[in-house]
């Protein structure tokens, strides 16, 4: 099992919510999709997935939903 929280930009409701969790949870192996909903801001987005999934195919499902990925930001 592996867990990722990142973060989605562009979410202000319930419906948005659906449309990420439903992209994600359609990527192989994903098993659980947890969004806590910030609207306005970045939503931390939790995927419990079977082995680590390809953050360029995770980037694309959120796409495809609509929304876009936030940045990680450098400590450095």
């Amino acid at each position: 099992m592996t867990t990722t929280t990142f973060s989605v930009d562009g979410m202000t409701c319930g419906h948005c919510v659906r449309s990420v969790t439903e992209e994600l949870s359609a990527l192989p192996g994903v098993e659980d999709v947890q969004v806590e909903l910030v609207a306005g801001g970045a939503s931390p987005v939790t995927v419990v997935s079977a082995a680590p999934l390809a953050d360029a195919a995770v980037q694309a499902a959120v796409v495809e939903a609509g929304y876009a990925v936030t940045p990680r930001r450098s400590l450095l």
